[in-house]
């Protein structure tokens, strides 16, 4: 996988990541990193954070080892809430691919856009294999630049009827209005209870840190993909949603120290990450994933490392091949 060329390195442009990645690459590339993790034959990094200069800015860094791929690196994502003012996605992001035979960099890929078809193949996965087959009525929580991305990836393995959305900002609804309007599902904007209540498929896809979807609410046979935790004191769940419902995650270790899931484990809901399944065994028929119609599933996506670069490998092997890359000395 590396190029023995010390001192140059590979770079792919945003445009030119906006030009190659597609919603299947997306999934395959997740997919494999799953079970990557899940097979024990990756290595995850804990996860450092940084703050910005203003309010709510920070930004992380992730690193990876994948033995099966032979995927070395890191990733740095950023949350800069202001950037909507200016048009901006408020996820920044940045992969760093290692050469395995030299330590050096091998590529720079630019993954701001990825990163939304990173996460969001993710989510694509559990509900492929967690949601009800026949479910059709999406709630998502959030209208951000995620949010649609989401959406767009769940479109692709569930035919959706009905799609609902919650978000405080009328300019976020008006904005999303537009960016979905080629989408034949009809899309309303509600209360965040309207739009869990009688949903099959339930994503939530903010920064929030207080509960925004209650327990009272999910009814049976819902499934959950809760995106937007990846922090510490980061929420979006009623822990009481937890204690009935089968547990997923990209990691469970993670998911306890930094996910979804670390308020249920603080209070001694979930005693272990044991008790969460890799959602990599469910995708290769080690684990069970849904087994009746009427439990409640929730997949808990902290994010890891394993994931950006497999992405970043599958488009970096699609640049080489259509000869779009660009080499830089360093």
């Amino acid at each position: 996988m590396g190029t023995g060329n010390v001192g140059t390195v590979a770079i792919v442009s945003e445009s030119v990541v906006r030009k190659l990645i597609t919603r299947r690459m997306a999934y395959e590339a997740i997919r494999t990193a799953f079970e990557s993790v899940a097979n024990h034959q990756a290595e995850v990094s804990k996860v450092a954070f940084a703050r910005g200069f203003n309010a709510n800015e920070s930004y992380g860094v992730k690193m990876g080892a994948d033995a099966a791929s032979n995927n070395l690196g890191l990733k740095i994502g950023s949350y800069w809430p202001g950037n909507a003012e200016q048009g901006l996605p408020a996820h920044g992001s940045t992969i760093v691919m290692i050469d395995p035979a030299t330590g050096f960099p091998e590529a720079i890929v630019g993954a701001a856009y990825l990163n939304g078809f990173r996460t969001a193949a993710a989510d694509a996965i559990a509900v492929d294999y967690l949601a009800r087959k026949n479910a059709s009525v999406l709630g998502v929580i959030g209208a951000g630049h995620q949010a649609e991305h989401e959406i767009r990836a769940i479109s692709k393995v569930r035919e959706l009827e009905s799609i609902k959305i919650f978000t405080r900002s009328e300019k976020r609804a008006r904005w999303m209005t537009g960016r979905l309007k080629d989408l034949d599902t009809a899309i309303n904007f509600t209360t965040a209870e309207q739009a869990v209540r009688g949903s099959d498929i339930i994503c939530t896809v903010t920064p929030s840190k207080e509960a925004i979807v209650l327990a009272d609410w999910v009814e049976d046979g819902t499934h959950i993909s809760a995106m937007g935790s990846d922090g510490r004191g980061k929420k979006e769940l009623d822990t009481a949603i937890m204690a009935g419902a089968r547990l997923y995650a990209d990691l469970p270790e993670q998911s306890v120290a930094i996910g979804e899931f670390q308020h249920a484990f603080a209070e001694g809901i979930i005693s272990s990450p044991g008790e969460i399944c890799p959602i990599g065994l469910v995708t290769q028929d080690l684990a069970a994933g849904r087994t009746n119609e009427s439990e409640i599933t929730v997949f808990d996506s902290s994010g890891i490392a394993i994931q950006d670069l497999s992405i970043a490998r599958i488009v970096l092997n699609a640049a080489a091949e259509q000869g779009v890359i660009n080499r830089v000395e360093i």
